[in-house]
């Protein structure tokens, strides 16, 4: 994915604010807004580390299980017809459709990510 960084598990994607003249980050899939920012490419890595390891510093203080971009669980709605045509192409393929799925998820975005 492009204008992002991964930390310790956790994803950022990265802007640029042309009237600043900084980077800017915000931590993605949290509830809580993590943000960060840097004049360079080196201080943003530098302010986004720093944010995620306080993050984790503070939950741990608090005696808070920190939050998480992604459980693995994902909950997924399709129209009937697709989902009978999932169940035909895992079993075809010798697979459960969870793991046809996740198969075939992890295939396109690697194409899409080039």
């Amino acid at each position: 994915m492009a204008n992002t960084m991964s930390y310790r598990g956790y994803t950022a994607r990265i802007d640029f604010e042309s009237g600043d003249d900084i980077f800017v980050g915000k931590l993605l899939g949290m509830n809580e807004p993590i943000i960060f920012h840097g004049a360079s490419v080196e201080e943003l890595r530098g302010d986004f580390e720093f944010a995620v390891d306080h993050y984790l510093a503070e939950c741990e203080k608090m005696g808070q299980k920190p939050e998480k971009p992604a459980s693995g669980k994902l909950l997924l709605r399709l129209p009937a017809d697709t989902h009978a045509a999932v169940i035909i192409e895992a079993a075809g393929a010798g697979k459960s459709v969870n793991q046809w799925i996740s198969d075939t998820l992890a295939g396109a975005l690697s194409k899409w990510r080039g």
